[in-house]
């Protein structure tokens, strides 16, 4: 447990992301359904616009997913007591980078290394 950074700051942060994030996907479920394809009812335009959209959300709802995930498992650290370590090479993840992003699980030379490869 590191005892350099205020966790229950970071813990705070995740959560209250994660609500955020859920609220969103529940609000914007109707944005992800099918596209009414009746061409009598709709115009072309009109339809293209709309699957447009649709893929907009659908798009934005991965992400929300997988940030999502990172939360929990930055919320799973917390509790483990291992929040703040890089999860490739064990060394601290700077104060500054955590609260640029809370739920980041790699150290930046870790990322760094990463994106190289």
């Amino acid at each position: 447990m590191r005892g350099d950074i205020d966790i229950h700051f970071f813990e705070q942060r995740l959560n209250k992301r994660l609500e955020e994030i859920t609220a969103s996907l529940e609000a914007g479920k109707n944005s992800a359904s099918p596209v009414e394809l009746d061409q009598s009812r709709v115009g072309r335009v009109s339809r293209m616009d709309a699957m447009q959209q649709q893929a907009m959300a659908q798009a934005a709802a991965r992400l929300a997913g997988a940030e999502k995930a990172r939360i929990r498992k930055a919320l799973d650290r917390v509790q483990s007591g291992d929040y703040g370590y890089c999860m490739n090479c064990d060394e601290k993840i700077t104060e500054k980078r955590l609260r640029f992003d809370p739920s980041v699980l790699f150290c930046i030379d870790c990322a760094r290394a990463a994106e190289q490869t």
